[in-house]
């Protein structure tokens, strides 16, 4: 929403309200510009939606500053709102059947940081073949080892022909 300040205010009467919030009533624009440069202050329009348009006296500078914190504050409401139906984002990590130790470390940590964050994590493990499936499997059993103090599988290990995965809710 746009704030209208001073003399971007076109209406020739007003509704004022002073600094502290005492009703003043309605005033001619020039009269409430007058009274908002004698006070040092900004006169600010807080409605276009009436006749005569509801204005307010506001320190210099606060006007602005507040029509942006309303604008973030609306913005970041339409955010969550719009993600209420929406279940939770889980996050995935990629393993491969045959993982080099430093890189299951490393995927480890980054497990190990997410749930304790409490997001929930998919674990998938590829496998390149069939043959390939008891070793996948044996990978995510060492990983939930791992992470039992941090998180709990939601589902069983689930194998199929190309890999395995697990998901992992927080504890």
């Amino acid at each position: 929403m746009a704030v209208l300040i001073n003399e971007q205010i076109r209406a020739s009467e007003v509704v004022l309200t002073g600094l502290r919030g005492e009703n003043i009533g309605i005033v001619s624009r020039s009269e409430a510009l007058a009274m908002a440069r004698s006070a040092g202050a900004d006169l600010v329009c807080t409605s276009l939606m009436s006749s005569p348009p509801p204005c307010s006296l506001m320190a210099k500078g606060k006007a602005k500053a507040a029509a942006q914190k309303e604008s973030a504050a609306r913005k970041g409401d339409a955010g969550r709102s719009a993600g209420r139906g929406s279940k939770e984002k889980v996050k995935e990590l990629r393993f491969t059947a045959h993982i080099e130790e430093h890189d299951y470390d490393t995927k480890l940590r980054q497990a190990d940081k997410l749930l304790r964050s409490g997001k929930p994590v998919q674990c998938v493990v590829k496998a390149s073949g069939a043959k390939e499936s008891a070793a996948a499997k044996a990978v995510l059993e060492r990983l939930l080892a791992d992470l039992k103090e941090v998180g709990v599988k939601e589902t069983g290990i689930q194998t199929s022909g190309k890999g395995s995965q697990v998901k992992v809710n927080p504890r």
